[in-house]
């Protein structure tokens, strides 16, 4: 039973490992580790990024609803603190502005041979282990406030399906009006 665990979770790996260079090879070949790619998006200038960003979300949440519904996944919705989110959200866009880079991003420049983004790794992970170490003390502090596992379609209160329609269709209708304005 230990062998079939061990290979399982050697084939997750492995998995992990072929589809996080994927990933990356394809963030590079989209322009999304290119710094001035990812200034320009920041300043509204070049939506490379967010197209990138867009046209993900559209593939990914397709492909998840698929899988969910045939049964091959379970979802695990983490419970809404809206606490936490809006400071993680600060920090990071903070860091975003003052990089240049996101983690996605950070890790494919890194690949691509970028000094200054191996810099910015050095602090990411510096600032991780130091909120790793410091969270127990504020746990309660940042924690409070569970709004319950929420998700879009309850809060509106229509199918999962309608939900994903909707959210994809505008998606896809932001993306040509992005691309119509960029011609």
């Amino acid at each position: 039973m230990l062998d079939r665990f061990r290979e399982k979770r050697s084939l997750r790996l492995v998995t992990a490992l072929v589809v996080g260079l994927l990933f990356g090879f394809l963030l590079q070949k989209g322009g999304a580790t290119d710094y001035g790619v990812l200034v320009n998006q920041l300043l509204l200038r070049d939506f490379t990024v967010l197209k990138i960003i867009f046209s993900a979300i559209v593939v990914g949440s397709l492909g998840i609803h698929l899988l969910v519904r045939g049964g091959l996944v379970d979802p695990s919705i983490k419970p809404f603190k809206p606490k936490p989110i809006i400071i993680g959200g600060l920090i990071f866009g903070a860091g975003f502005a003052l990089l240049g880079y996101c983690p996605g991003t950070l890790a494919g420049a890194i690949g691509a041979g970028s000094i200054h983004a191996l810099l910015g790794a050095v602090g990411m992970v510096t600032g991780s282990s130091a909120f790793a170490n410091l969270y127990p003390r504020i746990k309660g502090s940042i924690e409070e406030g569970n709004r319950g596992r929420l998700t879009i379609p309850e809060v509106l209160k229509v199918d999962v399906g309608l939900a994903l329609l909707i959210v994809d269709l505008l998606l896809i209708i932001m993306l040509i009006l992005i691309e119509i304005s960029s011609l």
